[in-house]
């Protein structure tokens, strides 16, 4: 990879946009968490572990975890429609196993745990930010964890392996790579490929991705410092 390849948005391939996350910003919920990464801003909550009164729906020996990814119609360009569409379930669905691994549900029998994923403002990756904030909270929220979920996307652009796809990119890329691990162990609890990468291509890509889940990961523990420091 050339290292001086310079992006359209003026970005090296192995730069991040400028990103923010705060923790314990809302009031009503158990734990939450607010990201900004570019044009993205992404407000998370997590509610629980309470009781699940449903039978049907509840596990004698652990949690059930909940997921609930939602866009804002103003969040982007072409208002969108208000309500669960087909993405929003899928992506829900796919946040929620990717941040099971890293849960102690087994401590909750019969209880649920909710997360509610809230895009303000979209502009390409917002999965990997969904996965970032839910962990964020659930950590604000003081539920036992294995670990934080750090989560990132890498693909290619004009032949070039980059770090954090913004949405032109994404959308006229050749490949994209959203990676979510847990930084201790380093598990992969998501990867998903859409696009064309050689086998040299994707370690290369893989590389970067566990690079930028380390980056990830120090602002995600900054973030909580600060919150518990009284910051």
């Amino acid at each position: 990879m050339n290292n001086q390849f310079i992006r359209e948005d003026g970005r090296s391939a192995t730069s991040f946009r400028n990103m923010k996350m705060e923790v314990g910003i809302l009031n009503n919920a158990d734990g939450s968490a607010y990201i900004e990464c570019g044009g993205n801003k992404i407000l998370v909550g997590v509610y629980g572990p309470r009781e699940l009164h449903s039978k049907k729906h509840s596990k004698p020996d652990g949690a059930v975890l909940r997921c609930k990814y939602n866009m804002a119609p103003f969040s982007v360009t072409e208002r969108k429609r208000p309500g669960n569409d087909r993405r929003s379930t899928e992506i829900s669905k796919l946040i929620s196993e990717a941040i099971t691994p890293c849960v102690f549900l087994e401590k909750y029998p019969r209880a649920s745990i909710d997360i509610s994923i809230e895009v303000l403002e979209a502009e390409g990756g917002t999965r990997c930010l969904g996965i970032i904030g839910a962990s964020l909270a659930l950590a604000d929220a003081e539920i036992p964890m294995r670990d934080l979920i750090s989560a990132c996307a890498v693909g290619k652009v004009d032949g070039h392996i980059v770090l954090d796809l913004s949405e032109k990119e994404d959308q006229t890329g050749d490949a994209d790579v959203p990676v979510a691990i847990m930084p201790r162990t380093g598990e992969i609890t998501f990867l998903q490929m859409d696009g064309n990468l050689t086998q040299e291509e994707f370690m290369e890509a893989l590389d970067l991705a566990y690079a930028g889940c380390e980056f990830i990961n120090n602002l995600q523990r900054e973030a909580l410092l600060k919150k518990f420091r009284g910051e």
